[in-house]
């Protein structure tokens, strides 16, 4: 009851706020950061929680699986078709490359061993759709930019999962089953498509109607569908989650526009509850265990593996200087990173106490600069186009990219 209390005042803080928090780098995510931080055990004890409750870890799935449900209905099987190349790149190149080189300074700043650095670098190679959400959603930001971040994010979650897995069992010195992996991971997708596809062949059928306000559920309920289908089958939620919305995105436009403004919401709350109890586990001891070598690794981390692997993979793609430095800076880490470090506590391997706390000090320290720079970013990019407008006598539409000509007087 603690925590529903306090996560009820938050939101209302929040709701007062929001309006400073659209136009600044307040942000309402670090506001139940620091909440969650200043109320948790190692503080003031208003709210007790620890990494091996299951309200942490069903959180931190439940807002990584809405958001990439909803993020997933903003791109079609046919949008995702003709914007694949710049995200593509992301995938192939820049994952692999943000995943070494964090490996790298794991391994040369942080002291770990070859094995557990890579497996911190594992987890901390994907993007939050979470975060990312906050700029994607941001009609000043160039769309080409927009679709890089939003597939990027919605994809490269599923892809880590599996590496995750892998170096877990090595540093576990259990055996994995790579079968086991690639059904996981194909079911994702296989109910990720079916299910939806499924329901909107119902929905469509002559023998079937609905009434408008039982109409904007059915998006709601495809999403639980998918949620319980993936759980039961121990498919890939996030891949099932992101498939299902493109499936939807793709199909049935007309449940995408009844859920969006509800799926919205129900994100948002997701997102803000569980950043709350991710700032719980947060304490001043917690910090303190972590030595110098973990704070400098951080700081890198963010600052050296995403940019230096987004800005190679991004050469010689056509994407604006502007465009390639942003989509190198915003790489936040956030509930499938704070997912994947819990299975490594949930493991009980060697060291993982001390991945764990690396993990967490990265997604602190890109909570905080992230949701405080997507506004600042997003207004960088509307008076570029303001000044390429004034210069040019033309009316742009905002993040479109596309030009018409003015009025005539």
């Amino acid at each position: 009851m603690e925590l529903l209390l306090v996560f009820a005042v938050l939101l209302f803080v929040a709701v007062l706020i929001s309006g400073l928090a659209h136009r600044t780098i307040l942000s309402t995510a670090v506001l139940f950061l620091v909440a969650g931080f200043v109320l948790g055990d190692g503080v003031t004890g208003v709210l007790a929680l620890g990494p091996d409750d299951e309200i942490v870890v069903g959180l931190a799935e439940l807002a990584l699986f809405s958001v990439l449900y909803t993020d997933g209905m903003r791109v079609g099987f046919s949008d995702l078709r003709s914007a694949w190349r710049l995200p593509g790149r992301a995938l192939v190149l820049g994952m692999p490359l943000t995943f070494a080189v964090t490996a790298v300074l794991a391994y040369v700043v942080a002291g770990l061993s070859w094995t557990e650095a890579m497996l911190v670098g594992a987890v901390l190679a994907p993007t939050d759709p979470v975060f990312a959400s906050a700029i994607v959603g941001r009609p000043e930001v160039p769309g080409r930019l927009r679709s890089l971040l939003n597939v990027e994010s919605g994809v490269n979650d599923g892809l880590a999962l599996p590496v995750v897995l892998v170096l877990i069992s090595v540093l576990s010195r259990d055996g994995v089953s790579y079968s086991a992996l690639a059904t996981e991971l194909a079911l994702g997708i296989a109910l990720g498509f079916a299910v939806p596809a499924v329901a909107v062949l119902l929905l469509r059928s002559r023998f079937t109607s609905s009434t408008p306000l039982y109409a904007s559920l059915s998006g709601l309920s495809i999403g639980l569908m998918v949620l319980g289908a993936a759980n039961l089958t121990h498919a890939n939620l996030f891949l099932a989650a992101f498939t299902a919305g493109i499936t939807i995105a793709s199909f049935a436009r007309d449940v995408e526009e009844s859920f969006a403004e509800f799926g919205e919401l129900v994100t948002e709350l997701l997102k803000l509850a569980a950043i709350l109890v991710f700032g719980a586990l947060i304490s001043p001891a917690f910090l303190g265990e972590i030595p110098v070598t973990g704070y400098v690794f951080a700081v890198l981390a963010l600052l050296l593996a995403r940019p230096v692997a987004i800005g190679i993979s991004l050469l010689g793609s056509g994407l604006p200087r502007p465009e390639r430095a942003a989509a190198a800076w915003f790489g936040p880490k956030g509930f499938a990173s704070v997912v994947y470090g819990l299975l490594i506590l949930d493991a009980g391997v060697p060291g993982a106490d001390a991945m764990f706390h690396l993990v967490a000090l990265v997604i602190v320290a890109s909570i905080l600069a992230h949701s405080s720079t997507d506004v600042p970013i997003a207004h960088a990019f509307a008076r570029a186009e303001a000044r390429q407008q004034r210069a040019g006598g033309e009316t742009i539409v905002p993040g479109s990219g596309s030009h018409r000509e003015p009025p005539h007087p």
